[in-house]
């Protein structure tokens, strides 16, 4: 026999000395789509001929889709000897794991909360007795929880943008905590919020006031916002990210839109300087998160490694347009659910937004 094993116990094995050998049992279509850092692949067909692959002085911890596979490949390991546990729910259970990681800027603590299965950022900045929240995920309880521990109300939420490739939590947390909404009404949203203005001010505490700057011109979506505490953090949400731009494409003109993300890039954000630390909404397979650092980067960082951003306009564009990937499943009905005109039941929205996000060009 083996034992299960949760999403959250796995992930708090990763990049430590008790990391498992993670052996991912789905076809290869499905695994090169969507997987877990460092998992291998070989399918179930596949594993009485390649079982020698797979080493037999570490425990092995056996992932497919929803944990079905997984089980009967592990009772399969065990009884060949092998030290093996099941991840629980497969790689639904880790569409919903997080983890933080905290940075201090001034008098500001900002937690940096991680959907590790979906690559998405959010953000509590908290300092006294209150907190904002920036792109909260649709598991609204990590941020009252969160904010809870530190002795932080949560005052006010944000959204940088209206999502595609997941829920937004913005609404709820709002609503959960008696906190006002904030959002660009560039974006078209059909429920009632605060709409923000360009350059407003909100201040944290008597210290500390968080910048908000609505970017006016579509980039990644019309009403795509960043925020900022001073000049020494952006909060980019998909405008920037620490290993590209955001896509363009969401909408139907992406020649269009890339112009105005340049514009926004150019105008927004390069005009900072490059001490200034970039916190993101999102980051892609290419970037290692490690327990307790922060996803982040200096923007004298990003000019450096990413290229596109010392483009001129047109060949930005057409940078951009030529990398192109397929917009992420079901992004319709996401951005329905987002905008407040939902056509599916909320059970099966949190199912159909399971996987990878695919905002970067």
């Amino acid at each position: 026999m083996y034992p299960d094993i949760t999403a959250t116990q796995l992930l708090e094995r990763l990049g430590t000395d008790d990391e498992p050998y993670i052996l991912d049992v789905r076809e290869p279509d499905e695994f090169a789509e969507w997987a877990i850092p460092g998992a291998r692949n070989i399918p179930m067909g596949d594993l009485a001929a390649r079982g020698r692959e797979i080493p037999r002085d570490r425990e092995v911890v056996v992932v497919c889709a929803s944990g079905s596979r997984s089980s009967h490949a592990a009772m399969a390991l065990a009884r060949a000897g092998l030290r093996v546990a099941n991840l629980a729910a497969g790689m639904l259970a880790w569409g919903t794991v997080y983890d933080t990681a905290a940075l201090g800027v001034g008098d500001v603590t900002v937690i940096q909360v991680r959907r590790r299965g979906k690559g998405c950022l959010s953000y509590i900045l908290g300092s006294g007795t209150q907190a904002f929240v920036i792109d909260p995920a649709i598991d609204i309880d990590h941020y009252v929880r969160l904010a809870g521990d530190h002795g932080w109300r949560i005052t006010r939420v944000f959204d940088t943008h209206l999502h595609a490739d997941h829920l937004s939590g913005a609404r709820d947390l709002a609503e959960a905590t008696h906190a006002t909404l904030h959002l660009n009404p560039a974006d078209a949203f059909r429920f009632p919020f605060t709409p923000l203005t360009d350059q407003e001010h909100f201040e944290l505490s008597d210290r500390t006031t968080l910048s908000v700057s609505t970017l006016h011109t579509p980039g990644h979506t019309t009403g795509s916002t960043v925020y900022a505490i001073g000049d020494r953090v952006l909060f980019t949400g998909d405008t920037l990210f620490v290993d590209g731009v955001g896509r363009p494409d969401l909408a139907e003109r992406a020649e269009e839109f890339a112009r105005n993300l340049h514009r926004s890039l150019r105008h927004r954000v390069l005009t900072l300087g490059d001490e200034t630390m970039i916190l993101p909404g999102h980051y892609g397979d290419g970037t290692t998160v490690q327990a307790g650092t922060v996803v982040g980067a200096t923007l004298g960082e990003l000019r450096s490694t990413i290229a596109p951003l010392a483009l001129d306009e047109p060949e930005f564009v057409a940078w951009v347009v030529a990398r192109t990937t397929p917009r992420p499943p079901n992004y319709v009905e996401i951005i329905k659910a987002n905008m407040g005109t939902p056509d599916t039941s909320p059970m099966l929205l949190k199912r159909m937004e399971i996987g990878p996000n695919r905002c970067s060009a």
